[in-house]
């Protein structure tokens, strides 16, 4: 504490804090009020802190594609364009006709088609029922969304996954969507647009590749746990072990399963999560999100798709939050604990109405 050596750090960081706040600069915080710039301490708060601005700087330029119409029964899945425009993030619709034609115009003999054959069967254990025609249908749709993905340089997507494609093409959409999500591109299920940004947040906050998810069955009597699926399209790093593709399941009773190949399945491999979403409150104006943490099991659960065995603490507490304040049915997760940097990304710098599920 000599004259020469001596430094201020302390009262000097409260006298910074003051004016910015007095220009109305918002700002984050070290965990501690000080410490070496050379500790551990602080080299995780950096580290948090580029997350935090790659969640604000990706979401306030964020390029939504929404590909196709959403299927007519999921009103869940209306959203606001304007709300979501005045925030930063732009909505770039197209016709599922045009992906379906880009496709079908795709010669198999094309070179990208084989390889994009050769990733597929590389990405996980095709079932040995499937024909390698179906392989090379997916590969051309794979090919068509990545295309328009490319040209209007998009940032994540919401497909039409069902029945459309099915009907008019003869495949699903969830393996294209889910080797997309690997690549952090996260493609949302029925064109949920909003699922589809909340995945996107997840991506830049973790690094890791989000899936979307329902909301969809208790597990047994436990009030802290549920069940979490999809048919799927879940990223091959979101489950956490070796995936098998075949035909989509509840589609493929109804649709005939030569029209459904395509579904990413198994058991998501249990670790810690983060789970989030986000919706457009159209009466008020407003985006509005919710946020938690928890953790996948290794519990076992007879379904067949994809499936995540989920544990949240105080989770009826949870879906009492979600029902009452009109959220949807969807829900977006990712492996690690990241709530800490969307909170302060969410609360700090965009300013959306957050409610932030602790246990």
């Amino acid at each position: 504490m000599s004259v020469d050596l001596r430094r201020d750090a302390f009262c000097g960081k409260i006298s910074v804090c003051n004016n910015l706040y007095q220009y109305g600069i918002p700002f984050t915080l070290t965990r501690l009020h000080t410490c070496d710039v050379e500790s551990k301490e602080f080299e995780t708060d950096l580290k948090d802190f580029a997350a935090v601005c790659r969640v604000v700087k990706g979401l306030r330029s964020a390029r939504i594609g929404a590909i196709g119409a959403r299927p007519a029964p999921f009103q869940t899945m209306r959203f606001s364009e304007k709300i979501l425009q005045a925030t930063g993030i732009t909505v770039v619709p197209v016709d599922l006709s045009e992906i379906i034609g880009a496709a079908q115009r795709m010669s198999t003999d094309d070179p990208r088609v084989r390889q994009k054959v050769d990733e597929i069967y590389a990405y996980g254990k095709v079932a040995p029922s499937i024909p390698r025609e179906k392989v090379i249908l997916q590969a051309k749709l794979s090919l068509a969304v990545e295309d328009f993905m490319e040209e209007n340089e998009l940032d994540a997507s919401a497909i039409q996954c069902w029945e459309s494609i099915q009907l008019n093409y003869g495949c699903a959409t969830c393996l294209t969507m889910s080797m997309m999500g690997e690549r952090l591109m996260p493609s949302a299920c029925e064109v949920d647009v909003t699922g589809a940004i909340s995945m996107y947040a997840l991506a830049l906050a973790s690094g890791n590749p989000p899936a979307l998810l329902d909301w969809n069955n208790n597990f047994d009597y436990s009030r802290d746990m549920c069940v979490g699926t999809h048919c799927s399209n879940y990223p091959r790093g979101f489950m956490g072990q070796e995936v098998e593709i075949g035909n989509l399941d509840v589609l493929g009773k109804t649709l005939g399963p030569e029209r459904c190949f395509g579904a990413v399945k198994g058991h998501v491999g249990p670790g810690d999560m983060t789970f989030f979403r986000i919706s457009t409150d159209d009466g008020r104006g407003k985006i509005k999100a919710y946020l938690g943490e928890g953790e996948f099991t290794a519990d076992p659960y007879g379904m067949d798709g994809g499936i995540a065995v989920c544990r949240v603490p105080r989770m009826n507490d949870l879906l009492r939050y979600i029902t009452k304040y009109g959220f949807e049915h969807h829900v977006a997760m990712a492996r690690g604990r990241w709530s800490a940097v969307l909170r302060e990304a969410v609360e700090t710098y965009l300013g959306w109405d957050l409610y932030v599920h602790e246990g």
